[in-house]
């Protein structure tokens, strides 16, 4: 891997572009390619009925969100870890007694609601980290969102699908939309969706994990009144990540061959550009994961200083959230490494 030593961290030396190698097979062989046969239609059959069919059906949110499930369900990736600023583990669920006392159960009503108002509402941004395609699938079976494609060097975003977002991940990624893209700002999709969450993927591009790429300008089109959520989404065992473009069949089998796949899920607390400038004090600055200049890498455009901070604070919590670090690279240098393994290796 000597070769694409160019395309790691100058500061950290993370390699955020290369595929995590994947587990030998062993003597657990004949079981793996069992399981892998016996899901595979399994899996076709689910997409393709939610893709042709339900998703133009009028079954409501909920249906939608339990035939996202049964997709989610045939690889088994049922093991949900949910961890959100603020809230204890375990507290995430209501509180249910036999005979609660009336004082008790106006504390546990309010406490409920304090704790619901930690998770991603309608009317919010998510800001999601982008590592796999079940990041999109995940986030639709719980939010039920709308997706957005980010890019580079601008502060619009363009709405895509659910199915556009899972094709993203195995994408060739791109520094400037489409000429037929139909761009708008992020306040305004937030205007005409006030019952749905709005879904950013900032990084603009999918990574093994392992660090969190420069952020797009995107998130500098929220508006100063709109909560902001970073979220992580980390996977157990981390093979089921697609860096590479193209990797569709190699998904397919780390997916379907292995008996189960654990997602860890990781919330911070809500954040507004007028909070970003109040959060980003020296003293936070001196403790930041970053080693590379990365206000060097925004581009030609001027932000201010609030937008810095919007920035920073989003980047250090999805870093901190996945318990990584942030790195200088980005959409070009994600560009230059897929023509160099494409020259040298297959991707399948």
């Amino acid at each position: 891997m000597e070769r694409y030593s160019q395309f790691r961290d100058r500061g950290s030396g993370i390699a955020p572009f290369l595929p995590i190698p994947a587990e030998p097979l062993g003597l657990q062989a004949p079981l793996r390619i069992f399981l892998f046969c016996f899901r595979l239609p399994l899996l076709i059959f689910v997409s393709l009925s939610y893709f042709l069919i339900l998703q133009w059906l009028p079954i409501g949110s909920l249906g939608k969100k339990a035939a996202l499930w049964c997709i989610l369900g045939v690889p088994s990736i049922w093991w949900v870890d949910l961890q959100v600023d603020g809230v204890r583990k375990g507290f995430v669920q209501p509180y249910i007694s036999n005979k609660p006392h009336p004082t008790d159960l106006t504390a546990r009503c309010r406490s409920l609601k304090q704790q619901q108002a930690r998770l991603p509402q309608p009317g919010s941004v998510i800001a999601s980290s982008f590592t796999s395609p079940i990041d999109a699938i995940y986030l639709a079976a719980i939010f039920d969102p709308i997706f957005t494609a980010s890019y580079p060097n601008t502060r619009q975003v363009e709405r895509i699908s659910l199915f556009q977002a899972i094709l993203r991940a195995f994408a060739v990624p791109s520094t400037q939309p489409a000429p037929n893209s139909r761009m708008v700002d992020v306040s305004t999709l937030v205007e005409q969706y006030p019952n749905r969450p709005i879904v950013l993927f900032p990084e603009c591009t999918t990574t093994n994990g392992r660090g969190i790429l420069t952020l797009s300008k995107s998130l500098l089109g929220v508006s100063p009144q709109t909560k902001i959520y970073p979220v992580s989404l980390r996977y157990t065992p981390m093979d089921i990540v697609t860096p590479l473009p193209g990797s569709y069949l190699s998904l397919l089998w780390t997916l379907l061959s292995k008996p189960t796949h654990c997602i860890r899920v990781r919330i911070a607390e809500c954040v507004t550009s007028s909070q970003a400038v109040l959060d980003t004090s020296p003293a936070r600055s001196n403790k930041s994961t970053y080693t590379t200049n990365y206000l060097d890498t925004l581009d030609q455009e001027q932000v201010s200083a609030s937008e810095k901070a919007l920035l920073d604070s989003v980047a250090e919590s999805l870093a901190r959230l996945g318990r990584v670090k942030r790195v200088g690279l980005g959409v070009k240098e994600k560009q230059e490494f897929s023509r160099a393994w494409s020259q040298s290796r297959r991707t399948w």
